[in-house]
């Protein structure tokens, strides 16, 4: 069983997470966890800002170079550029950080 946490779960986003287009995009792709860190959780977060997103895919299920589409594809979804980066694309200098700031938006369970 897969769930989307929706706005009533976490404080007021300034995007909108429609929330079957992301479940459904999850189970596609075979993403295990989908989590916004960054601006997009700030009060720096402005019309020009891209949302930054951590995706974390099933065992054995990493997309290599494919992920560039799958960035486009939840970006089109959530109208907005996507930063989509895994854990190990993320600096060792603020790793740790974003693993313990990010939000939830999707994860299979």
């Amino acid at each position: 069983m897969s769930r989307v946490i929706g706005d009533c779960d976490m404080k007021t986003l300034p995007i909108a997470l429609p929330q079957a287009k992301i479940e459904q995009f999850c189970q596609q792709h075979q993403i295990y966890k989908l989590a916004l860190f960054g601006s997009v959780l700030r009060d720096d977060f402005t019309e020009d800002s891209d949302v930054d997103v951590l995706v974390e895919f099933l065992p054995g299920k990493t997309p290599g170079l494919a992920i560039v589409t799958i960035a486009d594809e939840l970006s089109d979804i959530l109208g907005r550029v996507v930063d989509l980066r895994t854990s190990g694309d993320l600096s060792r200098y603020f790793r740790d950080r974003v693993l313990q700031e990010s939000v939830p938006i999707y994860e299979q369970g």
